[in-house]
């Protein structure tokens, strides 16, 4: 038995995914109001991103279930103590990551999220999952917020915030990546200067495509 496949964690992600499940972003007036090309040029914004994203928050814009199950694995396989999330939203991704480190033994995950309301959400469910105590929450730009007091060697970094940004966000991370550290780029698609980047023989990277929605990187140097 697993932190993650036992109560409280276990009941508490069935609610949360389908709470997630019917709740569709499209349903904002301001998005339902957007064309499919409008929502696509907002999510590749590194100007736009903060309206974009502000329509959106009392929606979990959570992970699949898949991938919060291959946050799990990853983050157990290689015996992770220090994580950096980026992009916490109702924190989901951020319980998956928490019952990785509590199933470890023991660590550090630290999380940023810049709209208010969310970190509420996220605080409470972490801390109805028991895990709260494995989290730093992070309110504000991630820019701002991932820019100090990281730990010396992180272990995993998940980016799953406003896309444009992945790019800067690994520049914060990337020194204190250790040889071997695993990052998880959800919806990389869209921002194609980090799949470039990511995939470059000389960028220090190993990366794959990971089913329909994810990039899996090594630090491989």
């Amino acid at each position: 038995m697993t932190t993650l496949n036992a109560a409280p964690v276990a009941p508490l992600l069935d609610q949360l995914f389908r709470e997630a499940k019917a709740s569709s972003p499209l349903s904002s007036p301001a998005m339902a109001a957007l064309s499919s090309q409008e929502r696509g040029r907002l999510l590749r914004s590194r100007t736009d991103y903060r309206e974009f994203y502000g329509h959106l928050k009392d929606f979990p814009l959570a992970v699949s279930r898949e991938t919060g199950l291959l946050l799990y694995m990853l983050a157990r396989s290689i015996g992770a103590r220090h994580i950096v999330e980026f992009g916490t939203s109702f924190g989901i991704s951020t319980l998956h990551l928490a019952s990785a480190l509590r199933d470890n033994g023991g660590g550090q995950l630290i999380t940023s999220e810049f709209e208010p309301s969310k970190v509420i959400r996220a605080r409470e469910h972490l801390a109805a999952g028991g895990l709260l105590d494995l989290v730093d929450i992070r309110e504000g730009d991630a820019l701002q917020t991932l820019a100090r007091d990281l730990p010396d060697s992180v272990d995993l970094l998940l980016l799953d915030g406003a896309k444009a940004l992945y790019g800067d966000v690994l520049d914060l991370v990337e020194h204190r990546l250790r040889p071997g550290a695993l990052i998880v780029a959800d919806n990389a698609d869209f921002n194609p200067d980090y799949l470039t980047r990511m995939r470059a023989p000389e960028g220090g990277y190993l990366s794959v495509p990971f089913g329909e929605d994810v990039e899996l990187s090594m630090r491989a140097v």
